[in-house]
């Protein structure tokens, strides 16, 4: 156990691992090279029955932890959607970490509530969200869209599912290209994944207008109630956005709730260019981005807006007498606003970023790696040896190998992924293999940008 008096030499030697990490990252495999059940067979049965020291632990943290570790910091991470962090972000959870606070009520820590509300209208403001909207800060995108679906669960039943349980006949409806956390929402929410409708997509993988509004017509005229449309900007596999107004007029039709999954691309609301892709937000009921993914913020810190904050207390609000306060009502407990009762002080390293970095700071990056993913999007098409199966969008491109089957691309993917210098994920579009390519690691470069066309190139 480290006593107090030594804890500043401790923290110096980790301080040291940390920064040696960073200065190293570039030249370390970005996907692990492991094999299953690796790292687990290098770590011992048992506890220890006594405390070691921190040489020894940091040793072990090299030889064994170390080597399992993808690296999602990495510039040459192009795989999924990104998870990015920063300096800035890194400062803001280490006193996040030190203050060690939950953040459930008001009283157990007013500074983090005060500054979660201010964050989220600073939010607000720099993307030019709908003044209608009050935010909250979730864990993520995931828990954030199983918030808006049990909310318009108990919106529909008139607040009777929580108490007597949900009810048979609702429905929920997505696009098929939606993310598969909507499947899982409906699921855990109790509506039942078998209700949950995916709407057919146009030849940009965007929802269409049309089939949603049959699909909404056709449960009514069978006696099913549709309770929720979950609006995708940005897809997972394409990064589609589906036509959020459109939508929203037929949510407003029937009285449906409307939330709209903006995880990744909402951050490019940040830029005024870019504010063309969330027209109709006015009309939705919530929406949620994650800054963890494209904004420079350690993971977990998901943005939820929802329109009626009232309706989203009186969803998950339970008082029992030890969570009575004598501030309740004066100030916002977030406890009432998601699903568990334990929050961290998520707020803290969003602070930092925001400070660290400014708006203007934030703004330039996200040009400099959209202008980035065209360079590289360019590079490749030049080559001739592969083809776009879209535009490239904000920090995103989609290609395939120039080949009239999946084996050259599924081949390709497989090498250059087991060869550890780039990393790179997958989708299917209108039943084709495809190669994602994401831009937006937060510090990367130009030269890591030539390092993955070079790499593609070589073991094609």
């Amino acid at each position: 156990m480290i006593k107090r008096e030594y804890f500043r030499a401790e923290a110096n030697k980790m301080l040291d691992w940390m920064d040696g990490y960073y200065e190293t990252l570039r030249t370390l495999p970005v996907k692990s090279q492991v094999k299953p059940r690796e790292v687990y067979d290098k770590i011992p049965s048992d506890a220890p029955l006594y405390g070691e020291d921190m040489d020894a632990i940091l040793k072990d943290l090299d030889s064994i932890i170390m080597p399992g570790i993808t690296h999602w910091q990495h510039p040459s991470f192009h795989a999924y959607f990104p998870a990015n962090s920063s300096y800035e972000s890194l400062l803001g959870e280490m006193a996040t970490a030190a203050i060690g606070a939950q953040c459930m009520v008001w009283e157990t820590s007013p500074a983090a509530a005060e500054l979660e509300e201010r964050m989220t209208q600073w939010m607000a403001k720099a993307a030019g969200l709908p003044k209608s909207f009050t935010g909250v800060i979730q864990d993520s995108a995931s828990s954030a869209t199983l918030v808006a679906i049990i909310t318009a669960r108990e919106r529909a039943t008139q607040f009777k599912s929580n108490l007597n349980g949900v009810p048979q006949g609702l429905r929920v409806y997505c696009s098929a290209e939606a993310h598969s956390s909507i499947e899982k929402g409906v699921g855990v929410a109790g509506i039942g994944r078998n209700n949950l409708v995916k709407i057919e997509t146009d030849s940009e993988q965007r929802m269409i207008p049309k089939k949603l509004e049959e699909a909404i017509r056709n449960d009514r005229e069978a006696g099913l109630s549709p309770i929720c449309v979950v609006a995708a900007m940005g897809t997972t596999g394409t990064v589609a956005i589906d036509p959020i107004q459109e939508i929203a007029a037929i949510c407003q039709k029937y009285k449906v709730w409307l939330h709209v999954d903006g995880a990744y691309a909402g951050t490019a609301l940040l830029l005024p260019e870019y504010r063309h892709i969330c027209q109709g937000m006015e009309q939705a009921d919530s929406f949620v981005f994650n800054p963890h993914k494209w904004m420079f913020v350690h993971f977990d810190c998901s943005l939820y807006y929802v329109k009626d904050p009232e309706m989203l207390v009186r969803t998950f609000d339970i008082l029992p007498e030890y969570l009575k306060t004598s501030t309740r009502g004066q100030v916002n407990d977030y406890r009432d606003w998601g699903i568990p009762l334990g929050r961290r002080f998520r707020a803290l390293k969003l602070w930092f970023v925001l400070r660290g970095f400014g708006l203007e700071g934030i703004r330039q990056r996200l040009r400099e790696q959209i202008a980035l993913n065209e360079y590289f999007a360019e590079k490749i098409s030049q080559s001739g040896r592969f083809e776009l199966l879209k535009p490239p969008f904000l920090g995103f491109t989609l290609f395939r190998v120039c080949s009239e089957g999946d084996a050259a691309s599924e081949k390709l993917l497989a090498a250059v992924n087991a060869s550890g210098e780039i990393y790179l994920s997958h989708t299917k579009v209108n039943g084709r293999f495809a190669i994602r390519f994401h831009s937006t690691q937060t510090y990367i470069q130009k030269e890591d940008i030539d390092k993955a066309v070079d790499t593609l190139n070589r073991f094609l």
